[in-house]
């Protein structure tokens, strides 16, 4: 009981000091908080908004573009782009004139980028300078303390090893479009990704261009990564080849060299696109970076057009080559004997016009076949006439003119092919019987594209099989190594009968093989080819129109060439056209006789 109360007065004794503890620990408290809210409170809460985490996308690596031979086409290299974080900008004045002096741009240019950027995701980079140097980037990299909000973006840049070669068909990459990304309902695409926007680049671009990455990252109050926290990695895009041979292509492209026009080549067996070349090109590698407005404006408003793809977008008068159209539809229908003779003398009067034939004193008396091998127009008068327009038409559709031929690649157009409803629907005009001449001899309202004239001579070389075109050879799946090939396809056959295919192809022989044909100039020791030239008038001149105006390219007419060869087991079909290259024979012709010889003899060797 004793040793009870002496231990109570030993904790009471103590009590005083451990009030005087607990005052003074207090007060020591008090005073750090307020410490640390008052002096250092702004410091702790910038530290605290500062350091952020953020959800980034990563771009996929880009799949590879090689030929039909495995040469390598298309590929990535490393590249820095210079970018802005807006929402970390802490000057943004101060910093576009320290940047402006950095890398070359103007500050105007810097804001222009700024004003036009689209809301993306947050924090999203603002490109304001693509592919800068390594001195630039040294700069940047120097005075990264004092620009905060200021990245270097370490990218993989679109690189096409052949400059402008086979431009158009290849396509170029920029950055996705808000109507675009509205379109999309996936979710391997997000603003500021880079995509195809042309050629195969655009219709292969899901297989291209893998399925993009995230990252969760932490950043200091620069907007400067500190670490790294998740990672979800990209997966890469796949491979593709392509149908076309790049020797054969190089050999197409020269020969067509500076002319305006489109030259297509087609495997007659599969519909495999050999090659495809239009001129004037456009630079894919200047597109594939950022375009500044004024160079974008000007490409657009080219005269030349080079950004129209020629070859599937050009709609050009066939001319002639439009004459295997209504000899078909002649043998078939039995309208003419096929040894009629038709006498031309130079021209055809029809009611009140007077309709000339190419060559002034006349062919004399020609049958179906003389007509075909000298391109005799007064014969196609008549023939057309005693078809009628519609008659032709029904013929034309037949052999795939008038829609598009299906090929693997954007904004084909599908040409037109006129008739009576047509005319009344879209004019509304009768149809006059005067333009039936016209239309026989690939005049007046008939437009086709160089891809529909290539597949037309493919489908008679073939006795009417006729084959989708196609641009891609088959697809690399990047996680098996396998290589998927696309198999020919059979689209139908025409109907028309084979002795048909047989007397035209005989014809089309005799236009570069015998005597008085208008492709003489192009005969070949490599193999037998048989073609049809033609000359398609581009506006009707006037006979007071000055000479010197006559004189000028812009009225010349347009030479086109189509063949296939060789004539006994045809492998290749080529349409040429050069735009107001004069005649056929001499314009387009002799580049059609290049590209054959070319790929037959690799083909032999």
């Amino acid at each position: 009981m004793l040793d009870k109360q002496e231990d109570l007065k030993d904790i009471q004794g103590r009590f005083p000091f451990l009030i005087a503890f607990v005052v003074i620990a207090f007060f020591v408290l008090l005073i750090r908080t307020g410490y640390l809210q008052l002096i250092k409170g702004g410091h702790f809460q910038e530290l605290s908004e500062s350091n952020r985490l953020r959800s980034l996308p990563i771009e996929p690596y880009r799949g590879l573009i090689f030929d039909r031979n495995g040469e390598l086409l298309a590929h990535n290299v490393p590249a820095f782009h210079l970018s802005f974080i807006l929402e970390d900008l802490k000057d943004k004045a101060t910093t576009i004139k320290k940047v402006s002096g950095f890398v070359g741009i103007s500050e105007k240019e810097i804001n222009e980028k700024i004003k036009t950027r689209r809301d993306t995701y947050p924090f999203a980079p603002v490109r304001i300078k693509e592919n800068i140097g390594a001195k630039e980037v040294a700069l940047i990299e120097a005075h990264r303390l004092d620009l905060p909000g200021v990245i270097v973006e370490a990218v993989a840049r679109r690189e096409y090893r052949h400059g402008n070669m086979a431009a158009h068909l290849l396509g170029y990459l920029s950055e996705i479009t808000q109507s675009q990304l509205d379109n999309v309902v996936s979710d391997t695409v997000y603003p500021g990704m880079t995509v195809g926007q042309n050629g195969v680049e655009k219709t292969y671009d899901e297989i291209l261009r893998g399925i993009p990455g995230y990252k969760e990252v932490e950043v200091d109050a620069y907007g400067h990564e500190v670490q790294i926290f998740n990672i979800n990695r990209p997966v890469r895009g796949n491979d593709i080849y392509l149908t076309i041979d790049m020797n054969l292509q190089k050999i197409a492209e020269d020969a067509l060299g500076n002319e305006s026009g489109a030259v297509v080549a087609v495997d007659t067996t599969s519909g495999d696109i050999l090659a495809m070349a239009s001129h004037p090109p456009y630079d894919h590698n200047l597109l594939s970076k950022r375009v500044n407005v004024k160079d974008w404006e000007a490409l657009i408003n080219d005269p030349a057009t080079p950004l129209n793809n020629r070859a599937i977008q050009g709609l050009y008068p066939p001319g002639s080559v439009y004459k295997i159209v209504t000899a078909a539809a002649t043998i078939e229908r039995e309208t003419l004997k096929l040894n009629e003779n038709i006498q031309c003398k130079g021209g055809l009067q029809f009611g009140r016009r007077y309709f000339r034939d190419w060559k002034a004193g006349g062919h004399g008396n020609v049958a179906l076949h003389r007509a075909i091998v000298e391109s005799c127009d007064v014969y196609f008068y008549k023939a057309g006439i005693a078809l009628g327009v519609d008659g032709m038409a029904d013929y034309a559709l037949k052999l795939g003119l008038g829609s598009p031929t299906g090929i693997d690649l954007p904004s084909e157009k599908g040409g037109l092919i006129p008739t009576r409803s047509w005319k009344l629907s879209a004019r509304k005009q009768e149809w006059l019987e005067g333009e039936t001449l016209s239309v026989a001899i690939g005049q007046g309202y008939v437009l086709t594209t160089p891809m529909q004239l290539a597949m037309l001579i493919s489908a008679v070389a073939n006795s009417g099989v006729k084959h989708r075109p196609k641009s891609v050879f088959g697809i690399k799946d990047q996680k098996t190594g396998e290589l998927y090939r696309f198999p020919p396809v059979e689209t139908g056959r025409v109907e028309i009968r084979e002795e048909t295919f047989q007397i035209l192809r005989a014809a089309l022989r005799g236009v570069v093989n015998e005597q008085g044909g208008t492709a003489g100039g192009v005969r070949s020791k490599v193999a037998e080819i048989g073609g049809k030239t033609g000359t398609a008038q581009v506006i009707a001149l006037k006979p007071n129109l000055p000479k010197e105006l006559l004189n000028q390219k812009r009225f010349k007419d347009h030479a086109l060439f189509v063949a296939f060869a060789p004539v006994s087991d045809p492998r290749i079909a080529v349409s040429v056209v050069v735009e107001h290259g004069g005649k056929g024979s001499s314009a387009a012709a002799p580049i059609a006789k290049k590209i054959i010889e070319g790929y037959l003899k690799n083909v032999k060797s």
